[in-house]
């Protein structure tokens, strides 16, 4: 079965798949469909951060979670995830899944996010070599420091990067995410 990179997987709220459709008129229309969020965090314990490249189809030039991205139909979201991180940041390293939240979003432009998003964490201490297409840049940043920057300046984090950090933090610390 051939992969389509321009179709997302439609869902229900319990994350049954019904179907797929043309990425673009997804976020158009806002339908619900299924996607991932990768948080990787260093031996220090700084978080892996990505700066959206400008050219990209909504958000650019925002920072975001390490990667993130949606399934293919035909597609696992673990295997997803793992693909996307090579693809988008040059890594690869092992992702557990953590939990999973539903957000829904202006994203400007005429595009709403409406997400299932599957968060998986890992560890990675090395260097990125980011697709220039992808990413502008990367840093690894400290918790602390990453949420006061967040409260800051939330205009430049994508807006699931501000819904999603306050749940990976609860998650670190043992609460579940609501």
């Amino acid at each position: 079965m051939k992969m389509d990179r321009n179709r997302v997987i439609t869902v229900t709220p319990e994350d049954i798949a019904t179907g797929d459709r043309d990425k673009m008129e997804a976020h158009q229309e806002g339908i619900l469909h299924r996607a991932f969020s990768i948080f990787l965090q260093n031996n220090k314990g700084e978080l892996l951060l990505q700066q959206r490249a400008d050219g990209k189809y909504h958000s650019g030039g925002l920072w975001t979670n390490t990667c993130c991205s949606h399934p293919m139909p035909g597609e696992g979201t673990l295997e997803a995830a793992i693909r996307r991180l090579q693809e988008e940041m040059g890594v690869i390293a092992p992702l557990a899944p953590a939990f999973q939240f539903t957000y829904r979003a202006d994203v400007g432009g005429g595009l709403i996010e409406h997400e299932l998003d599957h968060v998986f964490t890992g560890l990675y201490s090395g260097q990125c070599t980011p697709h220039p297409d992808e990413v502008k840049d990367w840093r690894y940043v400290p918790l602390q420091a990453l949420e006061q920057e967040i409260a800051a300046a939330p205009e430049t984090f994508t807006t699931w990067m501000r819904i999603a950090f306050p749940l990976y933090l609860a998650h670190l610390s043992g609460n579940k995410p609501a």
